[in-house]
Order: structure tokens, then C-alpha cells, then sequence
């Protein structure tokens, strides 16, 4: 291990020469009219999806990139933004974004400035710190991030796709691509989810937890947060410790889940396999664990129970909110009612493909789960039916053949490849695995797409391995032993 910063990070250069990474690019430029530039990829998203997806071209010899991030730099991803538990979920030693190398993982990273002790003493990673820690992997990997560049819509333009961008950091207005990578995160294919009971509610009353929130502003006031997931839990977590007087915790569940069933089954069998399993298989699986739920982290749900002003309420769904004397008053299952001052939506997110503004004009054509399978009497799910129905390379596929055929330029990288490629392009186990196969498939696609030029670059190559002075030819033994005697026959 190394004992430094800077030692570690002249590891990770030796390691990447040792590997010849990057290689030489060998894809065949593409020309637009008018001799505009034509990027290979465009990857939407400079948070870990985007920068593992990136360095996974790199590796893979595509040079022709551009990653863009619509934050400023150090904001990309929830981390230091709606992300608001102390620690991640995953156990510390996973080697996420690594991408094979231990010079490039966390426990490397951390050990270099802390020490081997630190290490076996820290329990679960802290989320500034994993932030930090990501920074640190795009800069001693230089991958170049534009920050404050948005992506407004993505058009399709012959065999091309055109981004128009918008934001501070863009050098353009608009650009040509090959294929678009959306490594957009959880909300990636879709939109915060906010429930309808909220809607004749002024937003000066309620948050969603993606939103930014001013917890100081809740000191001395009752917060009812609805949810009792991860994010809800976090957010309940926030207001107790800004001094809010009481958190309330609404479930319309009748219990707490206490159990994370897809851990019990991820290895890496599971992330290998998965798409390969048939759309029954796939979708008995995320109907389990969409019907269990995922329960909140236990340090994350004592961070809350800890605070005598905390409560947790079970079959509590809300079916109505209104505002009355500047109150929050809040109608729930079974005729109960409840007053509260502030009220904040732990309700997670919806995958809904015509919220995207990138997919602006065509979002209804993509494919989705519903379109392609019927599942048995008991096993439906609105929810699952909504994600898109993905092929192999993590590429959109069209609703009807031939109505929108670009859409097969067109990757999701994001949570929204769940219920078809399993959890390798946001949850940090997968995540190395899952960029390997998007970076192959996509240079698949890119050889076969160019195999002319490819052909002809084969028949065109004539670099000489040999001079012509490295061997002398020699007679066979016999061809040898029969001159003689055919000399004398002669005499």
C-alpha cells in the first residue's frame, strides 16, 4: 500500500502504463457535412457513472469523447447535494468505480492519507468523503469533465444525433455525435415522484428530498416527512438535528422493512447473469424486491430514533393535504388527521422516460417493460411496466420497428437500466462491471458500423515485420544429395 497521496498517485500512472492504457484510438472519424466535428460518444454526466463510463472508453482506445455535467464542479452527483446520510450504504471494501485497478479504489485512496489503522477502524464510508474521493479518481485519471453544460434535447440528425446545450460552461451551442451515454443518475430516465395529495399545496409548505432545503428554517417547527426509506429517513434525520420541534415519519405501510433481499443474493453470478435471465425471471425478481422494499441503513434510522421528538407511524398513508391558518393539515387512511407545519416527501423517484427534456418529441416511442411483457395475475406492477425495455448495450429500443430507429444510439447508464441489466449502472458493486460491457458493446458497434474502412485498412497495411536479411533459403536434403549424381550421370 502506498504511504502517500503523491506515491499513490505515481502507482496509478505505473499501473496504467503497465496496462497501455490508454491505447492508440481506432476508430475510423466520422465527417459531417460542412465539416462540422463529429464526436464518437457524448456521455451526459460527470458524476460516478459518467466518470467510470468514461475511463472505460478511454481504456477501451475510443478517444473521441466529451463528458458534460450541467452542476459546477465538486456538485456532480446527490453527494454533496439531496444526498444527506452520514455514511453510504455499501460496505466499505466494495471497489466500485475501480475498474480492476486496487491503485484506484477507495481503500487505496484512504489508507494513503490515514493509514492501515484508520482503515480497519472506519466502519461505513463517509459521504463527503466519498465525494472527495471521486474527485481525486477524475483527476489522477485526467478525465476531462465540462462543468455547467446542460443537455436540453437530444434530436437525431441522419445518422447522427444533435445536442443542444445550454449553461455557463458550454464552448457551443450545439454538437454532433455518434452515440449519447446518459449517465444521468437516479433520476435519470424519469422525475422526482410527487404524490397528487400535494398539489393545491403552496411549495413555501413542502419539499421533496431531492430539493434543496433550508433545515435552519425548520428549527422550533413540526415536519411530517412521508416515507420511511433511506431518503426519508436521512431528511427526517436533518430536521431533528436542525432543532425541528417534532419529526413525524408516515408510512402507509403497516410495518418497518427490516430486510435489503437483493444483498442476500448480489454476487458476481448474479450481476454476470442477470440479463441473461428471461423477462419472466427478470421481472419475479424486481417485483420481490420492489414489493419488500429496501429498507433504510440501521445507523441512518438510529440517527433519527435517537431524538425523543421523533416518531414513526405505520399504516398512515396521506390522502390529502391543504393548507388551513398557515397549518399543514394532513388527511390520512382510516379518517385520522394530522397538523403539522412543514412537510417533506421521502416518495423516492418515478421512471417516466416524457419527463427527460433530453428525449423532448419522442420519449413515446421508447420501449417499455409493459410493451413487451405481460406478467402473471398477481405479479403486476405499474411501476416495474414503466422502465424501458433496454437491449444488451444499454441502448434504448423503439416501441414499434422503424419509428425511431436513432434510439438505438442512445444508452442508458443510469438507474433505469434496472429491470434489464440488472444493478450495474448506479449502485456502486456493479458499476465497474457494468461500464466494461457498455464500453465493449459500444466499440462493437462502432467496428461493425465502419468494417469497410476496417477491410480496407487490413488490405492497405504494409509495414514489414521482416527485411528480407533475416534467413538465408536452403535445398532439402534431398533435392542436396541428388545433384552430385546427376552431375556424374552427365560426364
Amino acid at each position: 500500500m502506498a504511504k502517500t497521496l503523491p506515491e499513490l498517485e505515481s502507482r496509478v500512472r505505473d499501473d496504467l502504463a503497465c496496462l497501455c492504457v490508454p491505447p492508440a484510438n481506432w476508430v475510423i472519424p466520422t465527417e459531417a457535412p460542412g465539416g462540422e466535428p463529429v464526436y464518437d460518444v457524448v456521455v451526459i454526466g460527470g458524476g460516478m457513472c459518467g466518470l467510470v463510463a468514461s475511463f472505460a472508453l478511454r481504456s477501451a482506445g475510443i478517444r473521441n469523447f466529451r463528458v458534460l455535467d450541467k452542476a459546477p464542479k465538486g456538485l456532480e452527483g446527490p453527494w454533496l447535494t439531496y444526498a444527506r446520510m452520514e455514511t453510504l450504504r455499501s460496505p466499505k471494501q466494495l471497489t466500485g468505480p475501480a475498474y480492476g485497478m486496487a491503485s484506484l479504489t477507495f481503500r487505496a485512496w484512504f489508507v494513503a492519507q490515514f493509514g492501515d489503522a484508520a482503515w480497519e477502524a472506519l466502519d461505513k464510508i463517509p459521504r463527503p468523503m466519498w465525494a472527495d474521493y471521486l474527485q481525486w479518481y477524475r483527476e489522477v485519471l485526467e478525465l476531462t469533465v465540462e462543468n455547467e453544460v446542460e443537455v436540453l434535447r437530444i434530436r437525431p440528425e441522419g445518422d447522427l444525433l444533435r445536442l443542444d446545450l445550454s449553461g455557463p460552461g458550454r464552448r457551443e451551442d450545439k454538437l454532433l455525435a455518434r452515440r449519447v451515454i446518459m449517465a444521468t443518475g437516479r433520476d435519470g430516465t424519469g422525475r422526482a415522484n410527487i404524490p397528487s395529495f400535494v398539489d393545491s399545496l403552496p411549495k413555501s409548505h413542502w419539499a421533496h428530498s431531492s430539493d434543496p432545503i433550508d433545515f435552519t428554517a425548520l428549527k422550533g417547527k413540526r415536519v411530517v416527512v412521508v416515507g420511511v426509506g433511506a431518503s426519508a429517513v436521512d431528511n427526517a434525520a436533518e430536521a431533528l438535528e436542525a432543532g425541528a420541534k417534532e419529526v413525524r415519519l408516515l408510512a402507509r405501510r403497516r410495518s418497518m422493512p427490516t430486510i435489503n433481499k437483493l444483498m442476500g443474493i448480489g454476487s458476481f453470478g448474479f450481476t454476470a447473469a442477470y440479463s441473461d435471465l428471461s423477462d419472466a425471471w427478470r421481472w419475479r425478481i424486481m417485483h420481490y424486491s420492489f414489493l419488500t422494499q429496501t429498507p433504510a441503513p440501521r445507523g441512518s434510522t438510529l440517527r433519527v430514533s435517537r431524538h425523543e421528538s421523533a416518531y414513526f407511524h405505520f399504516g398512515a398513508g396521506v390522502e390529502k393535504a391543504s393548507l388551513i391558518k398557515n397549518e399543514v393539515v394532513l388527511e390520512l387512511s382510516g379518517g385520522r388527521r394530522l397538523t403539522t407545519d412543514f412537510l417533506i416527501l421521502g416518495t423516492g423517484f418515478l421512471i417516466e422516460p416524457q419527463a427527460r427534456t433530453e428525449l423532448d418529441g419522442y420519449a413515446d416511442k421508447i420501449a417499455l417493460w409493459h410493451d413487451r411483457y405481460q406478467p402473471p395475475e398477481g405479479l403486476e406492477n405499474d411501476q416495474i411496466g414503466n422502465f424501458p425495455y433496454l437491449a444488451d448495450d444499454f441502448s434504448f429500443q423503439e416501441r414499434t420497428p422503424g419509428e425511431a430507429p436513432w434510439l438505438s444510439r442512445i444508452h442508458c447508464f443510469n438507474y433505469g437500466a434496472s429491470v434489464s441489466l440488472g444493478k450495474t449502472s448506479g449502485d456502486i458493486p456493479g458499476i465497474s462491471e457494468g461500464a466494461a460491457w457498455l464500453a465493449r458493446a459500444i466499440a462493437a458497434k462502432f467496428y461493425i458500423e465502419n468494417i469497410e474502412e476496417h477491410w480496407w485498412r487490413l488490405l492497405a497495411y504494409a509495414t514489414p515485420e521482416l527485411k528480407g536479411d533475416e534467413w538465408r533459403e536452403s535445398a532439402l536434403p534431398d533435392e542436396a544429395a541428388e545433384e552430385p549424381a546427376k552431375r556424374r550421370g552427365q560426364r
